[in-house]
């Protein structure tokens, strides 16, 4: 029997299991729309004259995040909405998102920016994985991807960047830090309370959406994105702990939302006793860091 909404009496589209509800498109988008609103309020004002940048790769995620951000914001006339990529260089996988980012941009009428690994660190990542390094290829590319996203950002004068890290993103991320013990970094997870000098604090609007709810909004959407698989993602350490907290979503419906909300609830007392670090300029790049040389130029000196 086909299920109808929990609302109306349309059919369905979708059940939410971690609360027992059917929802036609319409709720379904009410829904979706409602919970990312609240939480970009509860993640700081935005003033008039602000600049936000959003971090689109072409997958789902980010160009739901682009086009959320984009209704939202585009309507205040004192601020811009402006998209940058990422080219990390890596051929039949990044070249086919680019285009399909970029013609989003071109519909929403977002001006798009990429930046590319080639001409900030020298190497693209097909370069760099050649090289075969004990790091491995996402250790690498998480680096120089802040890297460029941050310079990026500093350059265009954007005062906010949006990513598109969704629920599941962060719930494998808390987990992923309790277990290695990695309290300072995990006190670090954004959305960022306060400004340091050098960094263009983040905006996580999705951090409260799970990642098939994502991609069924930019379906009822009619948003195009990209489906592929990174090639080097098969190998990273992240895949454990999604699968764990996969297995756990499943036998106990509500998982992801229980590990964010409890990390909501003691992130202050984190901040309190691991305070963002005290930040100086890097000794070749110019890039904050804690350090005397930043991580990105260390491990350019691996690659170059």
């Amino acid at each position: 029997m086909k299920k109808t909404c929990s609302k109306c009496n349309k059919p369905a589209v979708t059940f939410i299991r971690y609360n027992g509800t059917h929802l036609c498109k319409d709720h379904f988008i009410q829904y979706f729309e409602r919970r990312v609103k609240k939480d970009i309020k509860k993640q700081g004002k935005t003033e008039n004259g602000s600049k936000i940048g959003v971090a689109i790769s072409g997958g789902k995620d980010s160009l739901v995040a682009l086009h959320i951000v984009n209704d939202i914001f585009s309507k205040r006339r004192k601020i811009d909405v402006i998209a940058i990529t990422v080219d990390e260089g890596i051929k039949g996988y990044r070249n086919e998102s680019i285009e399909i980012a970029s013609n989003d941009c071109k519909k929403l009428g977002v001006e798009h920016h990429v930046v590319t690994f080639k001409e900030m660190v020298g190497k693209t990542m097909d370069e760099i994985a050649s090289k075969n390094d004990e790091l491995g290829e996402c250790s690498y590319c998480g680096v120089f991807r802040r890297l460029c996203l941050n310079r990026k950002s500093k350059e265009l004068g954007i005062t906010k960047l949006v990513t598109g890290h969704n629920l599941d993103d962060m719930a494998q991320s808390i987990l992923m830090n309790f277990t290695n013990g990695d309290i300072q970094k995990l006190a670090r997870l954004g959305p960022h309370q306060k400004v340091q000098p050098g960094l263009v604090p983040r905006m996580l609007p999705l951090r409260v959406i799970p990642e098939k709810e994502n991609a069924l909004y930019a379906i009822l959407k009619n948003i195009e994105y990209h489906d592929g698989v990174c090639p080097y993602s098969t190998s990273a350490y992240r895949r454990v702990f999604r699968d764990i907290i996969d297995d756990l979503e499943y036998k106990n419906p509500g998982t992801r939302h229980s590990i964010l909300n409890s990390y909501d609830g003691i992130k202050d007392i984190l901040l309190e006793k691991y305070p963002p670090a005290d930040l100086n300029k890097c000794a070749r790049c110019g890039e904050p860091t804690s350090q005397e040389i930043c991580k990105a130029c260390i491990l350019k000196d691996k690659i170059l």
